[in-house]
């Protein structure tokens, strides 16, 4: 019973000494500088050069009067098309045409007095829709029946 006492006082000490001990922080030995922020060091520089003056486009009073053209016409990629048109004023007037895929020509005539536009929409040419015939041939199999096995 004795050797009880003495294993439970053993366990008792070393859980007792276990524990580190704990000291206060020293007190420093200096005083700590004051904190001053520095000056900043950049001057935004003053400007070269003289802003420029607000300047107001000028536009004439006089009407609008133009004319123009153009078309192209490419044999490698097949595009035809072209527009024309005439402006005097308030008078607009023009028309454009354009081959289409289905063979027609489509040709646009347009107007425009100031009140709206009016357009006039005409097709020369009968629209021809060909036969589709794929081109597309799948590949022969690249592979055969299997060689026969002889036991």
């Amino acid at each position: 019973m004795s050797l009880k006492v003495v294993v439970v006082a053993c366990v008792a000490v070393v859980a007792l000494c276990d524990k580190a001990p704990v000291y206060a922080p020293p007190p420093p030995a200096y005083a700590p500088a004051p904190y001053h922020a520095p000056e900043p060091a950049y001057h935004a520089p003053e400007p070269a050069y003289h802003a420029p003056a607000h300047y107001e486009p000028e536009y004439p009073d006089v009407p609008p009067k133009y004319n123009y053209n153009y078309g192209v016409a490419d044999g490698y990629s097949g595009a035809n098309f072209g527009h024309s048109e005439s402006r005097d004023g308030y008078k607009t007037e023009g028309s454009y045409t354009v081959d289409l895929p289905d063979g027609r020509k489509q040709t646009v005539k347009y107007v425009d007095n100031g009140d709206g536009l009016v357009a006039e929409v005409s097709y020369e040419g009968e629209a021809q829709y060909p036969e589709h015939t794929p081109a597309y041939k799948p590949a022969p199999p690249a592979y055969g029946p299997p060689p026969p096995t002889y036991a």
